[in-house]
């Protein structure tokens, strides 16, 4: 069994998604095992970004390549540079009023949940998913507005990820551990009616 951080972001937040965003998950068979409100400073933000000491190179990277896809020119060809104003960017958007923080558990949850959520785009993310069906949000867009795009969610990307992103949220006794009956209807190998 893995398990996974989900963040409803501020944009969820306020725009009452929150029943909706955790239903998604309970319908595919994931089990809640923590949850939270709380607002998140500017520092936690950052903490919780550069938990990979590579992160604003490679999120830097993704943003020149984005933009040379796009025909566009990058403001920079510095991946650190860049990977730094979308941090701040992120920091002010994430920090602006609660978040929900939370923790699924389940047969390959990374993978389930990322799935669930759609890409990080909204615009381009497939309808059937969190970020397809609730915002049109896109990177243009953001970029415009020298924003973060708000796309509702976060999702872990790896279980090396997810463990090292629920340890900076949550302490080990918010953590639950019970079953269910569903976990034996799903999970177990000799699952028997009668």
């Amino acid at each position: 069994m893995e398990k996974t951080l989900v963040i409803v972001k501020p944009d969820g937040v306020q725009r009452n998604l929150i029943g909706e965003i955790i239903s998604r998950f309970e319908r595919s068979g994931l089990k809640l095992v923590a949850l939270k409100m709380m607002t998140a400073d500017e520092k936690m933000v950052e903490k919780h970004y550069t938990l990979d000491p590579k992160w604003l190179e490679n999120v830097g990277n993704k943003s020149i390549d984005s933009y040379k896809k796009k025909g566009l020119t990058p403001p920079t060809e510095d991946p650190v540079a860049l990977g730094k104003e979308v941090l701040a960017r992120l920091k002010k958007y994430v920090s602006v009023g609660p978040v929900i923080p939370m923790i699924w558990e389940g047969s390959q949850a990374v993978a389930m949940v990322r799935k669930i959520c759609g890409g990080t785009e909204p615009l381009s993310a497939p309808a059937g998913t969190i970020r397809g069906d609730y915002t049109s949000e896109s990177y243009q867009f953001a970029d415009a507005d020298e924003r973060a795009i708000r796309n509702l969610v976060h999702a872990s990307g790896s279980v090396e990820e997810a463990a090292n992103e629920i340890d900076l949220w949550f302490d080990k006794k918010e953590i639950m551990d019970y079953r269910v009956i569903r976990d034996i209807i799903i999970n177990d190998k000799d699952w028997k009616i009668a």
